[in-house]
């Protein structure tokens, strides 16, 4: 049976805000930081790796280099030993090293408040900048990574791939207060329900207002007798 045709973005993207704000109301940054500098270099070594691993590393990085000064006067082989677990060390400590050289000529060794600022910085691209202005600065930003491109276009929100153009979709449709918020909270629905290869549908609470863009949904299929009593045991009952 087709399902049925879902009302339009502008019109669900309110009952899905709803939703996800129950789902995760304590959702926040998971990177560990105290400063706007601390916060910056994590997420540079966050890219092509899990918060976890980078809050494994980052105590005794921050220890060592406390200011944007001391991270621009580091030697590299120092640098790229401390983050080497993180992976593509080599290009992260360049730009480690480099966006805090830029901060302590140009910024007076602060990190810089606006978006168009922080973009100049090396290794700093829309979606490290949101992330220090969301949660740094309390500058809403939406955060386009790799979860919230595919539950926005899966959503229907958008059908583009390009983060930027991602992004604009998004701001588009959720009010600015929101932005980080939203970006935090589908971040931990895709990790923990709309998973990249076998989203968990039947197990979504968003499932009333998402259309599944790009979704396979498996043919229904007889069942036999011997997935039948597989079934059963698997739910603890006798046959």
């Amino acid at each position: 049976m087709p399902r049925k045709k879902l009302p339009s973005a502008k019109e669900r993207i309110g009952p899905v805000m709803a939703g996800l704000a129950a789902l995760y109301p304590d959702a926040a940054c998971a990177l560990v930081h105290s400063n706007p500098l601390q916060l910056l270099v994590a997420t540079i070594l966050s890219a092509q790796c899990t918060d976890k691993r980078v809050n494994l590393v980052t105590p005794s990085l921050f220890a060592r280099y406390p200011t944007a000064q001391d991270f621009a006067a580091a030697k590299i082989p120092e640098l790229e030993g401390l983050i080497k677990t993180t992976g593509f060390f080599r290009n992260k400590a360049k730009n480690i090293k480099a966006a805090c050289a830029a901060i302590v000529e140009r910024f007076h060794g602060e990190v810089p408040r606006t978006l168009d600022d922080l973009v100049t910085l090396p290794g700093v691209g829309r979606k490290t900048a949101n992330v220090v202005l969301g949660n740094a600065f309390n500058t809403p930003g939406i955060t386009v990574d790799t979860h919230v491109g595919r539950l926005s276009r899966r959503l229907g929100f958008t059908k583009n791939t390009d983060p930027v153009k991602i992004e604009r979709d998004l701001m588009a449709l959720i009010p600015k207060e929101s932005w980080t918020a939203v970006s935090h909270e589908l971040i931990l629905h895709g990790r923990a329900i709309c998973f990249a290869r076998k989203p968990l549908c039947d197990k979504c609470a968003l499932n009333p207002h998402c259309p599944k863009v790009g979704v396979k949904v498996a043919k229904p299929q007889a069942a036999s007798a011997t997935g039948i009593a597989a079934a059963r045991q698997r739910m603890g009952k006798s046959s």
